[in-house]
């Protein structure tokens, strides 16, 4: 084995999350061609046989590599040396910078998000190795009870036993799996909320109860009133602070007569706030948790149907009776439970026994995805919780974490030597940075957004790993490798794009099905996208900024749609050349859009924007940089499309 063989398992797709080399509806056992990638195998194979010729050493794209050798240093060099000391600017951030350890450089700690998780990094490292070890403490002990059913059980026949005890291990290793859970979550909780985690279980008991007792028909309509209403409730009320509840609770006439009775109850109230855990504003945090109630609260109302009806790629209509359960069905199709494809795990109910409360607070204050997620649905936590998931093995694990230290240390080494953040941050006169370092400190920022939140959701995801839960992973390729406002979005968090897709896009009608869709059927699709981008920019935050972010998104799609609709593919098949010379004009427009969308969204908001696009194409100089930025940014993106095409010949097609 050399050592390219392991740097090459090291950044494989496989490595990352076998979902990319793995179809969705096969098991990984099963599947034996192991990268058939997403989509069923007939379609791959003919994409593979349509593919064109490489073209990575051709003479064009000789000439691209000479662009890059010549691109890429030179918007790294522009972002350093406006982050020197010696730059005119220097002293307006540098109160922003923080003592550093690499080469005598401070450090632009300056993001509130990333400084809390790096601060941070070496106790969450110890929790990722203690937490698992106290489970396997945890079951060790439990494990024994276990021994004696199989002891007892000795003297049947292999075949009876098997048939018999399968199950009974299975929901075994739930019921200690789901314990373990609890126990956990509730020190951990109140560890980081300290008294408000009472005020997160209320909200978690009410929904339960929501979802439980209504009848059937209500469920979908008050689950998504009462998880909407509780995000703005959480950012109007600022997390319910008990001191102030006794100018609520407490009438105007008695208060006046009684200000003594209403100074007790405000010093008791504020006497519980402050014990607020390590994280006192639970309710920044709790959007992800809203996201894993609806997930319960629909997977729980689908199951209910289905099990009256007939289950999702399970069962027919007519293979159900009354004496028919889901494990018949099962056996119908000769699904093996414990190694189901992860479509199964996500789209086969649970058991009915299996939406207890018990299970539900298990899922929703789960540890490891807690804080960031990555999101996994209800459904599938429980099947990975009563079988393993075989994607997870120990090589996969250990490389996967190898690759996060990888990115942490290329984080490290970034905010030594690039401080685009505390640069935007401190606003300084934008007069003194010419075009191609403004461009710059607008692209570093969005790689800066992008490679912090790898860094917490690839965190989160190795201590799930590691504890022996399989989540999706969350950002799939580079910032700067996307071309495609619709595939950006499929591929930056990506397990919030797959539970909208599943709890909203579809149900709301999705892009209208296969085939031609027509005018009126785009504009349904157009009509879906923007409702969920609103949700979307909501969920994040309640502000204007955002909403106009998730607006303009969808405004942003649009050309994109366009695009498609007057240049079908199809019709393009004897004039490639040209078709790919016209996609890259496209998308160079694209990434423009992007950039300008997600500055406004997460780094320096409309008007910095403004003051940005101002400063570069406000002089000659700068019209002829952005001339130049664009046939940049063309070399780029014919990269991007024969990266896509090297990965569809070799039979992946991640569609992002």
């Amino acid at each position: 084995m050399t050592i390219l063989h392991y740097v090459g398992r090291l950044y494989s797709l496989d490595t990352l999350d076998t979902r990319f080399t793995t179809s969705s509806s096969k098991t990984l056992l099963s599947n034996t061609r192991p990268t058939t990638g997403h989509g069923s195998a007939n379609k791959i194979e003919k994409e593979v046989s349509e593919a064109p010729k490489q073209r990575w050493t051709t003479f064009e794209f000789y000439i691209y590599y000479l662009v890059i050798l010549v691109a890429i240093p030179s918007m790294f060099k522009a972002t350093y040396d406006v982050s020197n000391p010696s730059h005119s600017n220097y002293y307006k951030f540098e109160h922003l910078l923080s003592p550093g350890w690499i080469a005598g450089r401070k450090v632009d700690n300056s993001d509130e998000q990333y400084s809390t998780f790096r601060n941070n990094v070496p106790y969450m490292f110890l929790l990722l190795l203690f937490h698992p070890l106290l489970r396997r403490l945890y079951e060790s002990i439990h494990h024994m009870s276990d021994g004696l059913f199989r002891v007892s059980s000795k003297g049947k026949s292999d075949s009876h036993r098997s048939a018999g005890t399968e199950h009974v291990e299975a929901d075994s290793r739930l019921n200690r799996r789901v314990a373990y859970d609890l126990y956990f979550a509730a020190l951990f909780l109140v560890a980081l909320h300290g008294f408000s985690a009472f005020k997160i279980l209320l909200i978690l008991y009410i929904n339960y109860t929501l979802a439980t007792r209504l009848p059937m028909a209500y469920v979908p309509p008050v689950t998504w009133v009462f998880n909407v209403g509780i995000l703005f409730a959480n950012e109007l009320c600022k997390g319910y602070p008990l001191g102030k509840l006794a100018d609520i609770l407490l009438p105007r006439s008695v208060s006046n007569q009684a200000p003594l009775e209403k100074e007790l109850f405000r010093n008791w109230g504020s006497a519980l706030d402050n014990y607020g855990g390590l994280i006192p504003r639970w309710e920044i945090q709790f959007n992800i948790t809203v996201l894993r109630l609806i997930s319960f609260n629909l997977d729980f109302y689908w199951s209910s149907s289905r099990m009256r009806g007939s289950l999702l790629e399970v069962c027919s209509t007519s293979q159900l009776s009354s004496e028919r359960t889901e494990a018949d069905c099962n056996k119908k199709k000769q699904l093996n439970p414990a190694s189901l494809s992860e479509r199964d795990r996500v789209t086969i109910p649970a058991k009915s026994q299996d939406y207890s409360f018990r299970n539900y607070l298990a899922y929703t204050l789960y540890a490891p995805l807690y804080l960031a997620g990555p999101i996994v649905t209800f459904n599938d936590y429980i099947s990975q919780a009563r079988h393993k998931a075989q994607s997870i093995t120990i090589s996969r694990t250990t490389l996967y974490g190898i690759r996060f230290l990888i990115c942490l240390l290329t984080m490290e080494i970034i905010i030594h030597f690039i401080y685009a953040v505390a640069i935007t941050k401190a606003q300084p006169a934008w007069e003194v940075y010419t075009p191609f370092q403004l461009s710059m400190l607008g692209y570093f920022n969005l790689n800066h957004i992008w490679l912090k939140l790898l860094l917490l959701f690839r965190f989160f995801r190795f201590w799930a790993l590691v504890d022996g839960i399989d989540p999706p992973e969350n950002m799939v390729r580079c910032m700067s490798d996307n071309y495609s406002t619709q595939s950006f979005w499929r591929g930056w968090h990506r397990s919030f794009n797959r539970w909208i897709v599943r709890y909203i896009y579809i149900p709301l009608g999705g892009s209208g099905g296969p085939g031609p869709k027509g005018i009126w059927g785009t504009a349904r699709a157009m009509l879906n996208f923007l409702t969920v981008f609103t949700f979307v920019a909501l969920w994040h935050d309640i502000n204007l900024r955002l909403l106009a972010w998730g607006w303009l998104i969808t405004l942003f799609v649009l050309p994109e749609v366009l695009g498609e609709l007057l240049f079908p593919p199809q019709e393009w098949q004897n004039h490639r050349l040209a078709y790919r010379v016209i996609c890259g004009v496209g998308a160079v427009g694209n990434i423009l859009m992007l950039m300008a969308a997600n500055l406004v969204g997460f780094a320096v908001g409309l008007d910095g924007v403004k003051d940005l696009v101002r400063g570069i194409i406000g002089s000659y100089s700068g019209i002829a940089f952005l001339l130049f930025a664009c046939v940049a940014l063309f070399v780029g993106v014919q990269i991007m499309f024969e990266v896509r095409e090297q990965e569809l010949r070799q039979g992946i097609r991640m569609k992002c």
